[in-house]
């Protein structure tokens, strides 16, 4: 709005953006001295600081737990939360050890199984339903990939 406030107004174009002027100006004013602006605004600012210094002496890698801990041992008492939510804001994240697990290739030119029980997990006596499943365990030596199969009545493994 600041970029067409001579060739407009402020009113004409709050009036199209559907807000107040008074928000307009009131925001505009916070922008223009930075003490009207809230407590926890002014908190954020000061913390944000904080978070990007110890990310920054840390090389980048530490996430929010690492931080979060980090400032403690300082003696800056913040909610672990907030950290988060910080560093969300200022798109900080921690490096991600491993690499990123991908379990299925899903093809799209195969037909999909029908459901046959239409998602209802229901039985009134053993061995009515029994219904599979598979997951995968990582090991030293990569993903193994174990399946189940599952009496719905007594939740036990059947095979």
């Amino acid at each position: 709005m600041e970029d067409h406030i001579t060739s407009y107004g402020v009113e004409p174009m709050c009036k199209v953006l559907r807000i107040a002027p008074s928000t307009w100006h009131a925001r505009a004013a916070k922008q223009a001295d930075p003490e009207k602006r809230s407590k926890r605004a002014k908190a954020d600012a000061e913390m944000s600081l904080k978070i990007r210094q110890v990310y920054e002496d840390n090389f980048g890698v530490y996430g929010v737990r690492k931080i979060w801990h980090t400032l403690k041992r300082q003696g800056v008492e913040v909610a672990r939360c907030t950290v988060a939510r910080l560093m969300k804001a200022m798109g900080l994240q921690g490096i991600i050890r491993g690499k990123p697990v991908k379990t299925t290739v899903q093809d799209m030119k195969q037909p999909c199984p029908l459901d046959h029980v239409n998602r209802i997990f229901k039985a009134d006596r053993p061995n009515q339903l029994w219904v599979s499943d598979f997951t995968y365990v990582r090991t030293w030596k990569g993903f193994v990939y174990v399946a189940f199969v599952i009496d719905v009545f007594s939740r036990t493994i059947v095979g």
